[in-house]
């Protein structure tokens, strides 16, 4: 278990799906992507229009389907990752569900990261 004490970022928030673990820095960026990506928007009632409409595509045929989910993953990343830079959206499909190559670079850093959402 990590004690508050022991965090050295200042971005960090909670491990998910880890009880009593943290995630920081860059770490704490990809897991917010994540988050935003796979939050329905409107399903928070405090911030109505957090999170993404990538949902809406899950059934359609993939080549179909790839420009809108670049377009929602980049409007979302956009307006709620501040401390992100999207680089590009790959969509593919990888055991019949969809994945999400996002690549991505921290806004005040020249290194890129690659985050993989699966549908």
């Amino acid at each position: 278990m990590i004690r508050h004490q022991d965090i050295k970022a200042v971005h960090w928030q909670p491990r998910l799906g880890a009880d009593g673990d943290v995630v920081e820095g860059i770490d704490d960026i990809a897991q917010c992507i994540a988050t935003i990506l796979l939050t329905r928007k409107g399903s928070d009632p405090h911030r109505p229009e957090f999170g993404s409409d990538i949902w809406k595509y899950i059934d359609w045929p993939v080549d179909r389907a790839a420009p809108h989910l670049v377009r929602e993953v980049t409007l979302a990343i956009e307006r709620w990752e501040p401390r992100a830079i999207l680089v590009s959206v790959e969509p593919a499909i990888e055991n019949a569900r969809v994945v999400l190559r996002i690549t991505w670079k921290i806004a005040r850093d020249a290194l890129e990261t690659v985050t993989e959402v699966r549908l």
